[in-house]
């Protein structure tokens, strides 16, 4: 990959402005899951170890521009962070005039989509950060897909950009997974909507040998093989889609569908689920898991697979009623012995959840990067890097 490269610059006392995806989940003021934070550790100690004055910056959840709203304050994320760093990691919320930091110290700014022109990329507000620093370390590969401020416009102006370790280790192990994979070849796919995932659904079709659908996505492919699905989650509109991708018109992967699934006729803290054959959802009832018949199958393609990508639960993993499934599909992929990488918010609390990291080759940050990489689309902030590195 050409670009500049973090490890390969010096960065004694030079202010190093570094680009992380920290977004992660606020419960009751707290983080609630932290393997967003643990993946960037690596990228922020380097620093600190080589005298950088660190600054971070990251963007938390979807507030509206320009205003701030504490429910989306990165105060909790300083927080876990300096508990993780075991140091003290203060928050600034007002960076416009500069920062200080001292060599082997670290700051945090505020969310930076509480500043205004964050996600329209303005160039006065990518130049006023790219003002903050010798160095732009781009390591969010979780935002290295959106074209923002910080992510896209900083890259192109600061006075040396680079990528972060993370963003590094992240693109090579997707692309040897996608150039060079370890036969035979798995994808997981989860999620509410086919509609979302036209173009990655395309591509793995044509590009693994087996892949696994849950949630929604499986639901409406389901209804489109004649299946009933009662009140569950799918897309009508996308019917044709799915009987051409269950027809093979995009690749030759082999697609199982469920032959039993869990069900409920609600999703409330009480709810109970039943299992039931794939042929006797009811019409009042919602697929909300897939059954252990199911589960087993797919345990057993995934343990025969040498390289695995996986992005999305296969059930509402979150509520115990309906986690069984997902539970069995993230420790197959962790006992399979494949090359697996791991992506996506809900994919990452479900292997904490599961406890399986140790069994997952790569995690990424990411989620929609993962997917537009996996469909072949360039990367709006890795190409910047690109420009950079040829210019420089």
């Amino acid at each position: 990959m050409q670009v500049l490269r973090m490890v390969d610059l010096p960065l004694m006392g030079r202010r190093v402005l570094i680009r992380e995806d920290l977004n992660v989940p606020i419960r009751d003021g707290a983080v609630a899951s932290d393997a967003r934070l643990s993946a960037a550790l690596p990228t922020v100690e380097t620093a600190l170890r080589q005298g950088a004055r660190v600054i971070l910056m990251s963007h938390l959840g979807r507030p509206v521009e320009g205003r701030f709203d504490e429910a989306y304050s990165l105060r909790p994320v300083a927080r876990r962070l300096g508990e993780l760093l075991n140091r003290r990691i203060d928050l600034i919320d007002d960076w416009k005039h500069g920062v200080e930091v001292e060599p082997g110290q670290a700051v945090l700014l505020e969310n930076v989509r509480f500043e205004r022109g964050e996600k329209a990329d303005d160039p006065e507000l990518a130049a006023r950060l790219a003002g903050l620093c010798d160095v732009f370390v781009m390591d969010a590969f979780g935002s290295a897909h959106r074209a923002h401020a910080s992510t896209h416009g900083v890259a192109r102006l600061a006075p040396v950009a680079c990528a972060g370790p993370l963003l590094v280790r992240e693109l090579e192990a997707l692309a040897a997974a996608l150039e060079h994979p370890q036969p035979p070849t798995a994808a997981i796919v989860g999620g509410s909507k086919v509609s979302t995932k036209l173009g990655v659904l395309r591509t793995l079709a044509g590009k693994v040998d087996t892949l696994i659908l849950g949630g929604g996505i499986a639901n409406t492919l389901l209804a489109a093989a004649d299946h009933p699905v009662g009140r569950s989650l799918y897309e009508p509109d996308m019917l044709g889609f799915a009987r051409r991708l269950l027809r093979g018109e995009f690749g030759h992967a082999d697609i199982p569908l469920p032959s039993d699934v869990v069900v409920a006729e609600s999703l409330d803290e009480a709810a109970r689920g039943t299992t039931r054959g794939a042929d006797e959802v009811g019409s009042e009832e919602m697929i909300l898991d897939i059954g252990p018949r199911t589960a087993a199958e797919y345990a057993g393609r995934l343990h025969r697979s040498g390289t695995i990508l996986w992005n999305g639960p296969v059930g509402v993993f979150e509520h115990p009623a309906f986690a069984a499934g997902t539970e069995a599909v993230s420790k197959a992929v962790a006992a399979s012995g494949a090359f697996s990488i791991a992506g996506g918010g809900d994919t990452l609390a479900a292997i904490q959840q599961f406890g399986v990291r140790h069994g997952i080759s790569c995690l990424s940050t990411g989620g929609g990067a993962f997917l537009e990489f996996l469909e072949g689309r360039e990367l709006p902030a890795v190409a910047a890097l690109k420009a950079r590195a040829d210019a420089h």
